[in-house]
């Protein structure tokens, strides 16, 4: 029994995704949440910064003494992963359990990615799928304008713009004839509904997020590091820019009000 809380970090938004997908798998957890708002997004950023954003996110977590960290990040994954895994406490990416889970998915062994650009340059997901199955063919697209699309909230289904995005970016993936699409930043599961009207019911969508949400469950599982308590567990947010958006955006990522939102100065956490 570990009653440390599960800490959670992205770029801005995107992360809640696992938030939820946790508080779904293990609604007894505690869990600290960090938003990077102030400095969104991370995908057009140099690897440099991209590694620096990641040291100091993952040392304001450790000051809340969590027993593991998720990095709901994919850029953050396939950037700085080595930062991330080298630290005392256990950590979580986004890229190996998704990977994983396009292999178990595909039936024709055509499988679509799509991240930001810095993720899709690194070809984390892609090196992570040829090991798996040497066999399949992989197609990934930059797609950087769909993170300020979910961060602005312009997701609704009858939404133009998001719509034409989402066609123009996944034009070439479904000509390919993929039959898996990984959703590889965490952002991008509230477009599904624009990815599914586009690419049609028979492609498995994988969200990023949630991947790496369940694998952290199954790890604290087998470690017998879950609280055990009675009571529901508790979520903070904090977050680097406050801005009124993160709230409206939190209800649709969490189906619900995130309370209190909390500001941080990041800076400090350099170390």
């Amino acid at each position: 029994m570990d009653m440390r809380p599960i800490g959670v970090f992205d770029s801005g938004l995107g992360g809640l995704t696992a938030v939820r997908c946790i508080e779904e798998l293990l609604p007894n957890e505690n869990i600290i949440y960090f938003g990077d708002t102030g400095r969104v997004p991370y995908g057009t950023r140099g690897e440099d910064v991209i590694r620096k954003y990641t040291d100091e996110d993952c040392n304001f977590l450790e000051s809340f003494d969590v027993k593991l960290i998720i990095a709901a990040c994919g850029t953050v994954s396939s950037v700085a992963g080595d930062i991330l895994h080298s630290r005392s406490v256990c950590a979580v990416d986004v890229v190996e359990p998704t990977a994983r889970a396009a292999v178990s998915a595909t039936r024709n062994k055509r499988i679509g990615i799509i991240g930001t650009a810095a993720t899709v340059r690194s070809g984390s997901y892609a090196k992570v799928i040829e090991a798996l199955m040497p066999e399949a063919s992989v197609y990934a697209k930059e797609c950087p304008m769909l993170v300020p699309l979910v961060e602005n909230g312009w997701i609704n289904e009858d939404d133009s713009i998001a719509r034409l995005c989402v066609e123009r970016y996944l034009e070439t993936l479904k000509t390919m004839s993929i039959d898996t699409l990984i959703l590889g930043c965490t952002h991008f599961p509230l477009l599904i509904p624009h990815i599914r009207a586009y690419l049609g019911e028979d492609v498995s969508l994988i969200s990023a997020g949630g991947e790496a949400a369940m694998a952290a469950a199954e790890i604290l599982k087998k470690s017998d590091s879950l609280t055990g308590a009675s009571s529901l567990g508790n979520t903070a947010f904090y977050v680097s820019d406050k801005s009124q958006n993160f709230k409206n955006v939190c209800r649709i990522f969490l189906g619900r009000d995130p309370g209190d939102i909390n500001v941080v100065d990041i800076n400090r956490f350099t170390k």
